[in-house]
């Protein structure tokens, strides 16, 4: 089932999210949910939060979006092309490391459409996460699929990629912002909106 997806603005992405136990109602199938929702919205990430759940999940399919002709399709940049497809379900999941020379990538978010900006992040990460068996990982990640678990992973702490912006960036994206809170937006997948009248 397609899901909405949580608008800026919504309460719930500027939260914590709480941790899970494998006795957690419904997760098998909302898993199944927000995958659909993710490739419905052309996305190569989905945290819980953007589908209304202060949970601490996301998912990540670096390759969803590469055949798309949506020109606001999610899409690795070119050179990531020979980067093995990561896709994964992460639960409970804690950056323990990031390292090396941060570099810039144009991003966006399900939540905020059309809008990208340049966010600098660090090319590797080492987190520590849990399979849907519930199976302890700690694994390192680098390029593309260390971003796209950064942004995400950002979801989980009520962090999203234009809070890295500079203050005065951010400012310019104010009207737009409201916009998207109250509706006025073109998405062409399924959303809720915080403020709309």
């Amino acid at each position: 089932m397609i899901l909405p997806i949580r608008a800026y603005g919504d309460p719930v992405l500027k939260k914590v999210a709480a941790d899970i136990d494998p006795d957690h109602t419904g997760l098998k199938e909302l898993i199944a949910d927000m995958f659909e929702t993710m490739y419905a919205a052309n996305g190569v990430g989905l945290a819980a939060p953007q589908v209304g759940k202060s949970i601490r999940l996301f998912i990540v399919d670096t390759h969803a979006g590469a055949e798309s002709d949506d020109p606001d399709a999610e899409k690795a940049p070119e050179d990531a092309d020979e980067e093995p497809r990561l896709k994964r379900v992460f639960i409970n999941p804690y950056i323990v490391e990031e390292e090396g020379e941060e570099w810039g990538f144009e991003e966006g978010c399900l939540s905020i459409p059309n809008i990208r900006e340049e966010v600098r992040r660090q090319p590797r990460v080492v987190l520590q996460y849990q399979d849907e068996q519930f199976k302890e990982h700690e694994e390192e990640f680098e390029g593309f699929a260390a971003r796209v678990i950064q942004h995400e992973h950002d979801h989980l702490d009520g962090v999203l990629f234009i809070d890295h912006l500079s203050a005065l960036r951010k400012r310019l994206l104010n009207g737009k912002l409201r916009d998207i809170s109250q509706g006025r937006t073109d998405a062409k997948y399924k959303m809720r909106f915080p403020a709309a009248k």
